[in-house]
């Protein structure tokens, strides 16, 4: 999440909602059989364009989901929301994830695959045509759709950042 324009946001003050993107279960082999662990990858939003994700390890199910919530709620960001769909198109690239996501029109819903929709859902998208065109990885699918909504900036964003007012970002004037 090393991208110029990211805005943390404080968990204090919104109510999230929690998605289990995916759970993975590890085996350690010792001389006394194997220890299994899981592994847990959770999303968490408010639905009006705040999002983060988390990674919870532990021995029990339930921990490592728990710990993922916890670690989720550490890295939220906000995100440019547009009439319930994304500002313009973006890619967006973690490791071997790459993804796509383009706006859609209102009544079109969430066109996306597994990981990537838990995210969009999560940051309150409700209109979006996205594609998983690299690794299909739900850590690096995650990872690549926020770095995607990171990178995209609405017209208000734009116009404060060139000082300029808002019809001549459209206009070009």
């Amino acid at each position: 999440m090393s991208t110029a324009n990211v805005k943390r946001v404080k968990t204090s003050e919104i109510e999230l909602k929690e998605k289990v993107v995916s759970i993975n279960r590890v085996a350690k082999v010792t001389k006394g059989g194997r220890t299994f662990s899981f592994s847990a990858l959770v999303v968490v939003g408010d639905s009006s364009g705040v999002v983060g994700y988390g990674l919870g390890k532990a021995s029990e199910v339930t921990d490592a989901i728990t710990k993922g919530i916890d670690d989720a709620k550490k890295n939220l960001v906000k995100v440019p929301v547009l009439k319930g769909t994304v500002p313009h198109e973006q890619l967006g690239k973690y490791g071997g994830g790459r993804v796509f996501l383009k706006p859609a029109a209102h009544g079109t819903g969430v066109i996306a695959g597994g990981a990537m929709r838990a995210v969009l859902e999560s940051a309150g998208i409700t209109d979006v045509l996205a594609k998983s065109k690299g690794s299909s990885n739900p850590h690096n699918v995650v990872k690549a759709t926020i770095n995607a909504l990171l990178n995209m900036r609405d017209a208000y964003t734009i116009a404060n950042t060139r000082n300029i007012n808002l019809k001549k970002v459209f206009n070009g004037e």
